[in-house]
């Protein structure tokens, strides 16, 4: 039903889109662009209302699975404290290993 749903309000919205496209390319008048303006927005209401009609709310444990799927599929590693008991110091930059370029550069 969803799909359908989607499928729907992805047609309305490419007409809706048609629709002004053509208006703003032809010579229309004022009144003319005013009134095609709102029966776009009327019926892109019309869209929303019977949208959020026939949408179904979902269950909250299927909304918990969806949002710890997600998070396991996150590539997040959670941030350590680093002064924490019994971890180390990290090091200080030091200076740079020589390099092949500094050779030949004389630096």
């Amino acid at each position: 039903m969803r799909e359908r749903t989607g499928v729907a309000v992805r047609l309305l919205l490419g007409a809706l889109l048609y629709l002004v496209g053509v208006s703003l390319h032809d010579d229309v008048g004022l009144t003319a662009g005013v009134a095609g303006a709102a029966a776009s927005a009327a019926l892109l209401l019309l869209t929303a209302a019977v949208t959020g009609v026939i949408a179904r709310p979902l269950p909250p444990g299927l909304i918990r699975t969806a949002i710890r799927d997600r998070a396991i599929r996150t590539a997040f590693l959670p941030q350590r404290d680093p002064d924490a008991a019994g971890r180390s110091r990290p090091r200080a930059p030091g200076a740079g290993l020589p390099t092949a370029a500094l050779h030949h550069f004389g630096g």
